[in-house]
């Protein structure tokens, strides 16, 4: 499992994630070719450099606006862009589908708090922060670097917001901004190293979308780290986004529990519901058995695999979104082989591989079905074909 880990110690705002992925590994020419596919290459140039500060050496990325370039004293009518005229620009591009999905993601995170705070309806609002190009490009570039880096987990730290005041299109403003503090609900956050606006709209978007766990926590073993460089020059601690790349560390042996209960007086439809709130919470597993019932009753078994530390929240959702009266819960150990991923390049691009190992052989190859589903879909290939494909390539260059 690939995991991103965010480390929000100076905040984070759109450029310094940009920074920061394009530090961590994020091809710089494929990154702009996917941005080109947005169709407003006429409206911006970027500008990417390895640069300094405070001893830190890392990546700053910059928009440049070419209306602004040429024409400084004219007001520059696409930060009036709506969500409506957003999603065109996206839906309409040739990005990928995931990389679409996620973008539109994170835009109605900033849709969200912007009209919650100016009382009006998401679509008629006019937005100064996500309307504008630099926005445009640091939402959708997210979302590229995200998809390019193939992770499965974004993990991140409590969120420093920074302390005094910005100026924005409003007037003069506590930090955090508004919309900033609307999006950051249920975050956890920290004011008290960064004397400016260390976390902006944008970053505090990307951030509520993507991650799924904020923690100090580190289980990990971290395979690169990269620095996103900011504008601005902080007193206490250096103005920059830290960020890990890293895989899961896998316990082989771990001592693990099976909760089921039966069910026979439920809707079917509900059964969907129910995994994606099981898997949310902490579910390693969960799977639907029809069974027969006493009397003949046709029924079905629910059962899941957890660990330790989530049995109590799982217990919860199991009573509170099933109509079962009890539950069963049984202590077991389950031996899994070592296990680590891979990155094939194929003529279809990148695809991620899981190795399964036993004694320090390996036995398993399996490539990651969301990478294959999209390159099927992409380039109308079937899918054993692609997976034969996959194998053959994986054994001749391992053998070579």
């Amino acid at each position: 499992m690939r995991i991103l880990y965010y480390d929000c110690f100076s905040g984070i705002s759109g450029d310094m994630n940009i920074g920061a992925l394009l530090d961590l590994g994020v091809d710089q020419k494929y990154f702009v070719e996917e941005l080109n596919k947005l169709g407003l290459e006429d409206e911006f140039d970027i500008t990417v450099e390895k640069n300094n500060k405070k001893g830190i050496s890392g990546t700053k990325f910059n928009v440049i606006l070419k209306q602004q370039r040429h024409h400084q004293h004219e007001e520059d009518h696409h930060h009036h862009r709506n969500l409506r005229d957003i999603e065109d620009i996206i839906n309409k591009s040739s990005l990928k589908d995931s990389v679409k999905k996620l973008s539109l993601e994170i835009f109605y995170q900033v849709a969200k708090a912007e009209a919650k705070v100016h009382g009006e309806d998401i679509y008629k609002i006019h937005f100064h922060e996500v309307g504008a190009i630099d926005s445009i490009v640091d939402i959708v570039g997210a979302a590229i670097g995200f998809d390019y880096l193939k992770i499965d987990k974004v993990i991140c730290s409590p969120v420093e917001v920074g302390y005094g005041f910005v100026k924005c299109a409003h007037g003069i403003l506590p930090v955090p901004a508004p919309a900033t503090a609307e999006i950051l609900k249920d975050i956890p956050i920290l004011a008290k190293n960064v004397p400016f606006e260390a976390t902006t709209p944008t970053g505090a978007a990307i951030i509520k979308t993507l991650c799924s766990n904020f923690t100090y926590g580190k289980n990990f073993k971290v395979n690169k780290v990269g620095y996103g460089l900011g504008t601005k020059e902080g007193e206490k601690v250096p103005n920059v986004l830290r960020v890990f790349l890293g895989e899961a560390c896998v316990e082989h042996n771990e001592e693990e529990y099976v909760i089921e209960c039966n069910i026979d007086d439920m809707s079917g439809e509900i059964y969907e519901i129910l995994m994606d709130k099981l898997l949310a919470n902490g579910a390693l597993d969960v799977y639907f058995t029809p069974i027969i019932m006493k009397k003949s009753r046709p029924a079905t078994k629910v059962t899941l695999i957890c660990n330790e530390a989530n049995c109590n929240e799982l217990e919860e959702v199991l009573f509170k979104n099933t109509t079962t009266l009890g539950i069963r819960k049984i202590k077991i150990e389950r031996k899994k082989l070592e296990r680590h991923s891979k990155v094939l390049n194929t003529e279809y691009g990148e695809i991620r591989i899981k190795v399964g190992t036993y004694n320090g052989e390996e036995i398993k190859i399996k490539p990651e079905y969301e990478d294959c589903k999209n390159i099927c879909e992409t380039y109308g290939i079937t899918y054993m074909n692609l997976y034969e494909k996959i194998i053959l390539q994986y054994s001749k260059e391992k053998n070579s």
